[in-house]
């Protein structure tokens, strides 16, 4: 029965919203280049709710995500009692206590032909007694509709089911946070599943900052701090906790309970400080002045962060079991703090992997017992965090905005284009992972591990990345880094011309080195090297002399090399090399280092497969680029054919219009059985980026429109535009995610994906500038034509 009056619903204003749909992304006759708006029907800042804020923070993270995409404005809601000034953000806004103000806004959205859809940020409280209104709104609106469900009560009345029923009517789309949310609306209410997209509530990257010294900024130092913020009223029942402490204390006498946020503005105006003076009242009569600290403040979000990140226990003790989602916690977890929370359902949803724990609703002894449990082991509270961290990088706001952008577009039936925005370069992360003599090689999460100790392999990268940077920007600070990968990498090079790669955190050679094939970190060394020695006119000449003294020792005995990515490397690195200093001796030896490949080639290639192996592993790129940097430096026309087919035949197998999938060690492509690739998973950056490496060469040589659309289609995964739509690249610290799996990213931020993100975004950088120089050299033209 239910079904059946949301199907009337939908068949009454189907047809309508389906012409709507199209016309919406149309672009008009009058400004065909014109971007497409988003209209957001939501609270927002200055005024102080969760929901205002949680718009906020997701309309700057859709900002900071995309450009030249979209435009996104904002109908803010208000009342006779909420009124605010707003930014040039505010398009419109809706006093729903002004009779006519619904029938008024939907005429001036319908007439507004810059925007294209609405998305409404829904809680049941912004239309309390209006119900009626908003429903004959969204019916008069003539854009599609998305509905942000941020309540989503079970077990309804009548009355309740009706109206949520008549709302999912109207809107093309409903979002709700949780998958909980999503069941209910499912079974209670009787809409269509398909109808419904879980997105969870956003929560911020933070750099996770030493724990010790922000205790000292804000006088917390030797404390035990548990938390709790967020707009103050009865229903966060923070009495619970006020109960629990005595207990607490008792056990942890260094405790500090911070109760962080001002009083809700409608509780204020209702019965001002009426509750939080209970509290107060309450603390001091249980003797806990000195344990017990009021923060009355609606604090700024770095400031926020920072608290949450000094917290040792953050505690959420809503009263009410079907409040649908909380941002708090999520925040929370997302600064690494152990949880400790009522069974609402998000907590019970996300906390049920070991982030956290739940007790019962108002039970202070059970919630004393389990923070005592938690003080007591900080391998239990490590533990707890690591799994937090993990568990929501996915609801990162980066993340959250990229799963919005996808339901607009899908909305606009692919009219709307996503175009990923590039974040700004930041070496931060990579001079954190680099000590005096080398560069580290692991992470856990974003703190570097020095126990993983140093290889070449990184170092080699890093000094690649590093030379393209100051080759780009001449930051003189980029010299001293320079000149410790390359340190490193001399360090490692032996008496019988070979380099080891792996080397502990006492600066000693490990067993690992003589267990281990390690032809591939010789050709990565001699590349580096090449590199370094390719920029010679921009450095000093000390630096320029020791790699030139190391490549040639090391080319001493390149021949007794037969891994074909080993000579790949050597080759691109002679090619570099070559660049400036042409030597006959460096052109014989690629010769003979490109023969073997085209022998290689000529063995295993067949009418469709045109590759050097009968199979695609691992740094398949490489291959192909070596064979066009051959060509480069001897003008062998065979090097140039076999190095665009073999590359365009690669091409073939990782691309499709729109993403990139690397062949990944979850399943290597053996020759036969295309047809059964079914693999995800197991991408890895360095695969990406080698691929963008090899794409510029090509463009340059081929001139190809193809390869650089696909050099943006490649650096896209970076950023989002890959099987999870989830961000590989992270943009708070600078650091990149270690791969992308089949169901999660691998949130550790090792040297090889930081790196490897470097070399990326670096080489798209010289895309913007040759166009640059482009659009100026046509510019140039013209005036002198």
């Amino acid at each position: 029965m239910r079904n059946e009056t949301l199907f009337n619903h939908n068949s009454i204003f189907g047809f309508e919203r389906q012409q709507n749909m199209v016309n919406a992304f149309k672009p008009e006759s009058e400004s065909s280049d014109s971007l497409p708006e988003i209209l957001f029907l939501t609270s927002y800042p200055p005024r102080e709710c969760g929901i205002a804020t949680y718009s906020k923070d997701l309309v700057e993270a859709l900002k900071n995500k995309f450009q030249d995409s979209f435009k996104i404005r904002i109908c803010a809601l208000e009342s006779n009692t909420e009124k605010h000034p707003y930014g040039p953000k505010v398009k419109y806004k809706l006093n729903t206590d002004e009779p006519g103000s619904f029938a008024k806004l939907a005429d001036k959205i319908n007439q507004d032909k810059a925007i294209s859809m609405v998305m409404v940020q829904h809680e049941f409280g912004f239309y309390n007694k209006k119900e009626l209104e908003f429903q004959q709104f969204l019916i008069a609106l003539h854009k599609p509709i998305i509905m942000g469900f941020h309540t989503v009560l079970p077990n309804p009345n009548a009355a309740l089911q009706q109206n949520v029923i008549k709302l999912a009517a109207q809107s093309e789309a409903i979002v709700v946070m949780t998958n909980s949310s999503m069941k209910i609306l499912v079974e209670d209410y009787g809409i269509l599943q398909e109808k419904i997209k879980v997105i969870p509530h956003g929560t911020h990257l933070v750099q996770h900052l030493d724990k010790d010294l922000l205790k000292i900024k804000y006088n917390l130092q030797g404390k035990k701090v548990l938390s709790t913020f967020g707009l103050i009223s009865s229903g966060k029942n923070i009495e619970t906790t006020i109960d629990a402490l005595p207990k607490i204390v008792k056990a942890n006498k260094d405790v500090m309970f911070l109760i962080i946020g001002k009083t809700h503005p409608n509780v204020a105006n209702q019965e001002g400080e009426k509750y939080r003076n209970m509290l107060i009242y309450r603390v001091e009569k249980l003797g806990l002045t000195k344990n017990v600290r009021f923060i009355n403040y609606f604090l700024p979000l770095t400031d926020l962060l920072e608290y949450l990140q000094l917290t040792d226990i953050y505690v959420f003790t809503s009263k009410d079991p079907n409040q649908a989602v909380s941002g708090t916690f999520s925040y929370a977890i997302s600064c690494g703090c152990p949880i400790v929370s009522t069974p609402i359902p998000h907590a019970v949803e996300v906390l049920k992997e070991g982030a956290g724990v739940t007790f019962d609703f108002g039970d202070s002894k059970q919630l004393a017992t389990e923070i005592n449990k938690l003080l007591k082991s900080d391998t239990l509270r490590k533990e707890i965090r690591s799994i937090g961290l993990h568990s929501m990088a996915p609801t990162a706001w980066e993340n959250a905005a990229i799963a919005h952008a996808l339901l607009f577009q899908e909305l606009s039936d692919k009219k709307l284009l996503l175009n990923y925005k590039t974040p700004e370069m930041n070496l931060d992360y990579l001079k954190k992972l680099t000590t005096n003599f080398g560069l580290i090689q692991f992470s856990i999460i974003n703190e570097p591990d020095i126990d993983s100790g140093y290889t070449v392999d990184d170092n080699a990268r890093a000094l690649v990345a590093t030379c393209m940077h100051y080759q780009k920007t001449n930051e003189a600070e980029d010299l001293a880094y320079i000149k410790i990968y390359l340190n490193f990498i001399v360090f490692c090079l032996q008496n019988d011309t070979r380099f080891l790669n792996y080397v502990n955190e006492e600066q000693q050679f490990t067993i690992q080195n003589y267990e281990t094939n390690l032809e591939d970190s010789n050709g990565r060394a001699i590349w580096a090297l090449g590199y370094l020695i390719s920029n010679a006119a921009n450095l000093p000449e000390a630096l320029v002399l020791k790699a030139e003294k190391a490549f040639d020792f090391a080319l001493t005995n390149a021949l007794e090399i037969h891994s074909s990515r080993a000579m790949a490397f050597i080759i691109k690195g002679l090619y570099y090399r070559n660049t400036v200093s042409k030597k006959l001796s460096d052109v014989i030896l690629i010769s003979q280092l490109g023969n073997r490949l085209v022998q290689m080639y000529y063995h295993e290639s067949k009418n469709d497969w045109n590759w050097f192996e009968s199979y695609l592993t691992y740094g398949n790129s490489i291959l192909p680029e070596a064979m066009l940097c051959a060509y480069l430096v001897t003008n062998e026309p065979i090097y140039k054919d076999i190095a665009k087919l073999s590359f365009d035949f690669l091409l073939s197998k990782i691309f499709t219009d729109e993403t990139i999938t690397v062949i990944s060690n979850n399943g290597w492509l053996f020759r036969g059985e295309e047809a059964n690739r079914t693999q995800k998973g197991g991408e890895q950056a360095i695969d990406v980026a080698y691929t963008i490496l090899a794409l510029e060469k090509f463009r340059g040589v081929f001139h190809e429109n193809n390869y650089q659309e696909k050099m943006q289609v490649a650096f896209s995964w970076f950023l989002g535009n890959n099987h999870l739509h989830q961000i590989i690249y992270n943009p708070c610290t600078g650091g990149c995610y270690d791969g992308l799996e089949d169901t999660y990213v691998n949130i550790n931020q090792g040297a090889e994906s930081t790196v490897s993100y470097l070399m990326a975004s670096l080489t798209m950088e010289n895309i913007k500038i040759q166009k640059g120089l482009s659009v100026k050299k046509a510019i140039e033209l013209a005036e002198f034509y």
